[in-house]
C-alpha cells in the first residue's frame, strides 16, 4: 500500500487523532493530571477508555513513549473488563495505535493494525448500517464529555451507542448525566422528569456513588431535607467512596452546600486518614479548608487550622507540578488570609500576573487577583480595574459574569469614585 493510500485510511479511522480533539498545551497538561487520578480510581469501568484519552494527551505534549504505553495499557484494561481477548472496544484503541505508529514512521506496524481494525469491523459489524458501532459512538461521547466538548452532541452519541446496545449500564449513567449537564447550571435542580431518570439510574447502576451523591444534591437544590440520608450515605459506603475520587467529590459537594463546610472538612480528613497518599483527595481536602476560610464573616481561623489549609495547599501544588496555575491561586488565596504569609500571596500573584497565559487563564488570574485586592488588600481602586480587565476578555463563563455582577452591584450603589468609568466600560463591552 502507497503512502498515499496509507494516509487516507487513516484518515478515515475512528479514533482520538481524527475527532478534532484540539487541546491547548496548558489544557493537556492539566488534563494529564486529571486522568492519572482517574486511571489509579479503583473500579474505573471506563479504565479503557481512560488511557486511551492520556495515551492521545502524551502524544499531543510529545512523550510519544508514554502515549504508545497508555495505548497498550488501554488495550489491557479491555481485556481485563470484558473479559474477552478482542473485540469491537478496541476499534479505537487500535486506530489511536495505526496513528500513532505512522507519526514514529514505523509504516509496518501501523499497516499491522489497520488489518486488525478491518478484522474487527468485518467480524463486528455495527448494529445499525451506515453507522458507527455503538462502542465507538460511546467512546467519543464520554471523551467529550472529559473535554467538556458540545453537550449535546455528548448526549446524542449515547443515545445512539444505547439504542443499538442498551444493555449496557455505565453508557445509560453516562448518558443520564449527560443529560443533567445540559441543566446543571439551574440552582432550583432539574426538572422533574430528568430528577426521575436520575433516580432510576441509580437503581440501575447501585455500584456508581458519583450518581448516587449527585441525585443527593439535585434533590437538596430542590429544597428536600437530604441531611441525614447523606450522613448514612457516607457511613454506609465510607469504604467505597475512599476508592471513588468523583464519588467523594460529589459527596463533599453536597456537605460543603447542603450541611457544613465543618462537617464537610471532618469527613475529607477521616478519608485521608485512610487513604494519605490520594492526590485526589487531598486537593478534596485543601478545597474543604480554602472554602471555611473564604466565607463571609468568618472569624479569623484557628491556628492550627490555619496551618493545615497551608500545607495542604503547598503539597497540593507539589503534587500537580504539570499543571501548577489554578493551584498556585488557590494557595495564594490562602496564603492571603494569614498575616504572616502576604508576602507570599503578592509574590505568586506577580509570578503570575507576568507569565504567557491563555485568555481564559487570564481570566480566572484576573477574577482572582480582583477580589484578593479587595477583601485582603482593600485597594478598592484596583480591584475595579481587574474586574474590568477580567471582564472584557471575550471567555463566556462563571468568572466574566461574576466580574461583570461585581461592576455592575459597584455602579448600582452609585458611591465607588470610579462609577461614570463603570458605567462607561459596560456600555461598551
Amino acid at each position: 500500500m502507497s503512502a498515499a493510500q496509507s494516509q487516507t485510511t487513516l484518515e478515515s479511522l475512528q479514533c482520538h487523532f481524527t475527532w478534532n480533539l484540539d487541546q491547548s498545551r496548558p489544557r493537556c497538561l492539566r488534563l494529564r493530571d486529571k486522568l492519572e487520578d482517574m486511571a489509579a480510581e479503583e473500579g474505573n469501568r471506563w479504565l479503557g477508555h481512560t488511557y486511551n484519552l492520556q495515551g492521545f494527551i502524551h502524544y499531543k505534549l510529545g512523550f510519544n513513549e508514554d502515549a504508545k504505553t497508555s495505548f497498550n495499557k488501554a488495550a489491557e484494561a479491555f481485556h481485563e473488563l470484558r473479559h474477552a481477548d478482542e473485540g469491537p472496544w478496541l476499534l479505537v484503541n487500535y486506530g489511536n495505535l495505526a496513528w500513532l505508529h505512522h507519526h514514529l514512521g514505523d509504516e509496518a506496524e501501523s499497516q499491522a493494525y489497520l488489518s486488525k481494525i478491518d478484522a474487527l469491523m468485518k467480524n463486528h459489524p455495527s448494529p445499525s448500517q451506515g453507522e458507527l458501532h455503538p462502542e465507538v459512538y460511546a467512546e467519543k461521547a464520554w471523551t467529550l464529555m472529559i473535554l467538556r466538548g458540545d453537550s449535546k452532541l455528548v448526549v446524542d452519541y449515547f443515545e445512539k451507542a444505547i439504542r443499538m446496545q442498551p444493555d449496557m449500564v455505565e453508557w445509560n449513567t453516562s448518558h443520564v448525566l449527560s443529560l443533567v449537564s445540559l441543566q446543571d447550571h439551574r440552582s432550583t435542580g432539574v426538572e422533574d422528569d430528568l430528577l426521575e431518570k436520575i433516580r432510576q439510574a441509580k437503581e440501575q447502576d447501585p455500584e456508581d456513588l458519583y450518581l448516587a451523591a449527585h441525585y443527593l444534591e439535585q434533590r437538596a437544590k430542590r429544597g428536600e431535607g437530604i441531611e441525614d440520608e447523606a450522613r448514612e450515605f457516607a457511613r454506609n459506603n465510607f469504604g467505597s467512596l475512599g476508592r471513588s475520587y468523583k464519588g467523594m467529590r460529589a459527596l463533599l459537594k453536597v456537605y460543603k452546600c447542603h450541611l457544613s463546610v465543618d462537617e464537610a472538612i471532618d469527613l475529607a480528613e477521616r478519608f485521608l486518614n485512610i487513604h494519605p497518599h490520594k492526590h485526589g483527595l487531598k486537593m478534596l481536602a485543601a478545597l474543604c479548608y480554602r472554602l471555611k476560610l473564604l466565607l463571609p464573616g468568618n472569624c479569623p481561623p484557628e491556628p492550627a487550622m490555619m496551618d493545615r489549609a497551608i500545607s495542604l495547599h503547598e503539597e497540593v501544588v507539589s503534587l500537580y507540578p504539570h499543571s501548577p496555575f489554578k493551584k498556585k491561586i488557590d494557595l495564594a488565596t490562602v496564603y492571603a488570609k494569614s498575616r504572616h504569609y502576604q508576602a507570599q500571596a503578592e509574590q505568586i500573584f506577580e509570578e503570575l500576573l507576568h507569565s504567557d497565559l491563555e485568555p481564559a487563564d487570564k481570566q480566572f488570574l484576573y477574577n482572582a487577583y480582583a477580589k484578593y485586592l479587595n477583601y485582603d488588600l482593600w485597594d478598592f481602586n484596583k480591584s475595579v480595574q481587574y474586574h474590568m480587565k477580567a471582564a472584557e476578555i471575550p471567555e463566556k463563563n462563571h468568572f466574566s459574569e461574576e466580574s461583570i455582577r461585581v461592576l455592575e452591584k459597584i455602579r448600582d450603589k452609585g458611591k465607588h469614585p470610579m462609577c461614570q468609568d463603570i458605567e462607561e466600560f459596560l456600555q461598551n463591552l
